[in-house]
């Protein structure tokens, strides 16, 4: 029973959240709720890792070792924006910056709603990795959109409105298409036996026969597949959404849209991919994936170099990122799809880091302008300042930190597939945004003497990030053999092995 409680324990802690009177219990119901979340995704883990794929109520759930990994990995997130989260609201509640308009909800009104929609959307994520069914897989992913679209807007502030409406009307858009693409696929599959029912959307079922299904729909589907979850992924050209959803949302909901939910959308990706790659074969597949995947690393360099907002850089970054894994998945082979969890599974741990970093000198600056703050972050906030730039070493692909290796990876299977464009502008590309980063970061943690005004501690989230530290730290030099086990298993299961 771990795969349909790994869902309901987040959702049912949406609505506890919703129907608590008191921040403090709010707080409870979401620590207690995602450490249980956490134990399961750990526990589903061990078990795929021993027995391999598993499926509960006839069918309907499904994981195997990419459902178990990115269920991990959200799971990981959850937790430790959780506990970040406490501290962050109560500071946001102290400074007044839930007040709101006159007319507007009271903060405790919005209190609740952030600690019952963070949850949830947690809950539809995890939905997504375990449905087997692609149409209930799109349900989940809409589920999503419409859990987070609030979140993006939870200040009230017209930037924070705009955002929000322009991420519900640009996913919405994507969504349609993914939505048509979905409901090609079933088409494709209408010769297979048992198509006429629910199971002819089981993903179990398509994977094993998609040479059978129908190349000219299979064709089709794909592409709109790609441009719908790859809006949700803000891929470019569909990525102009992220960086004012990202600088908007409070930072304990960015950390999981730019970690958790990519992971979602690439989900969604990575599943079609199989059944296309299988039944179109190499060529048009591949093509597709690393033409939008250069396209967004290439996009996000002048962006990075000329940002001045940080959080907006990390957005930028995001899209970026994104790229990498979509490239990786259109190389594919062996080496690529282990680049790909690599990656997957090191940029999870470092993007989410670097946005709690960012939501501690936000905070504490009041800005998240660069050139607003006049100090070296270091000399006010030491902790903060040193473990952000350790991050963005990290993130950036500096040895030895571990995601140098997951694109050493890649870069290497595009080389030895014979993608020699694709691999020396993907060098390219990354050399851009890592000046960029290198360059700014460097500059807001490094900077002048200034009044050098010490923030006062902060032990809910220090305790997050000095967890979440060690963890990028540790697997830059070692990964445990049960997760290598899970990561390479789910690297196979992309490539069809």
């Amino acid at each position: 029973m771990i795969l349909p409680a790994l869902f309901l324990v987040p959702f049912a802690a949406g609505v506890l959240s919703y129907l608590a009177r008191r921040r403090q219990q709010m707080e409870a119901i979401n620590l207690g709720a995602f450490a249980l979340t956490f134990v399961l995704a750990v526990g589903l883990a061990a078990q795929v890792v021993r027995d391999g794929a598993v499926e509960a109520l006839g069918g309907f759930l499904y994981a195997d070792a990419v459902s178990a990994l990115v269920a991990g990995l959200t799971a990981l997130v959850g937790l430790v924006t959780a506990v970040y989260a406490v501290g962050y609201l109560r500071d946001d509640e102290r400074n007044g910056v839930l007040g709101g308009a006159p007319q507007g909800p009271s903060p405790h009104a919005k209190l609740r709603n952030c600690y019952a929609l963070t949850p949830l959307l947690v809950a539809s994520i995890l939905l997504v990795a375990l449905a087997n069914n692609l149409g209930v897989m799109w349900v989940a992913i809409e589920a999503t959109t419409l859990a987070s679209v609030f979140l993006v807007g939870f200040y009230g502030r017209a930037t924070s409105l705009e955002a929000a409406w322009k991420y519900a009307i640009i996913g919405g858009v994507g969504l349609s298409m993914a939505l048509f693409g979905t409901v090609v696929t079933y088409y494709s599959a209408r010769a297979l036996p048992g198509a006429d029912t629910l199971a002819g959307l089981n993903w179990s079922v398509l994977a094993a026969r998609a040479g059978e299904l129908d190349k000219a729909g299979m064709r089709l589907a794909f592409i709109l597949i790609l441009l719908g979850y790859g809006t949700k992924a803000g891929i470019a050209p569909m990525h102009t959404w992220k960086p004012d959803a990202y600088s908007e949302a409070p930072v304990p909901a960015a950390a999981i849209l730019s970690s958790a939910m990519l992971n979602c959308a690439l989900y969604g990706l990575i599943r079609y991919y199989a059944l296309a790659h299988r039944s179109l074969g190499d060529g048009f597949v591949p093509q597709l994936l690393i033409l939008f995947g250069l396209l967004s690393m290439g996009l996000s360099v002048p962006f990075v170099l000329v940002q001045r907002n940080f959080r907006r850089l990390l957005a930028y970054h995001t899209i970026d990122h994104a790229g990498i894994m979509v490239t990786a998945l259109g190389i594919g082979g062996a080496l690529g799809t282990l680049g790909l969890m690599l990656h997957m599974t090191y940029h999870t741990i470092a993007k989410s880091l670097l946005f709690l970093c960012a939501g501690n000198v936000y905070q504490h600056y009041r800005t998240d302008v660069f050139h607003d703050i006049k100090e070296g972050v270091i000399r006010s906030m030491p902790l903060t300042g040193a473990i952000f730039l350790m991050a963005t070493l990290a993130i950036v692909g500096m040895p030895p930190f571990s995601l140098f290796q997951s694109e050493f990876l890649i870069v290497n299977a595009a080389f030895a597939g014979g993608h020699y464009l694709a691999g020396v502008l993907f060098v390219l590309f990354g050399a851009g945004v890592f000046a960029g980063a290198i360059l700014h970061v460097g500059k807001l943690v490094l900077g002048p003497v200034g009044p050098e005004v010490p923030a006062p501690r902060r032990p809910w989230r220090d305790s997050a990030l000095l967890a979440m530290g060690a963890l990028l730290v540790a697997i830059a030099f070692w990964l445990p053999g049960p997760l290598l086990a899970l990561i390479r298993s789910a690297a196979q299961v992309v490539a069809g092995e």
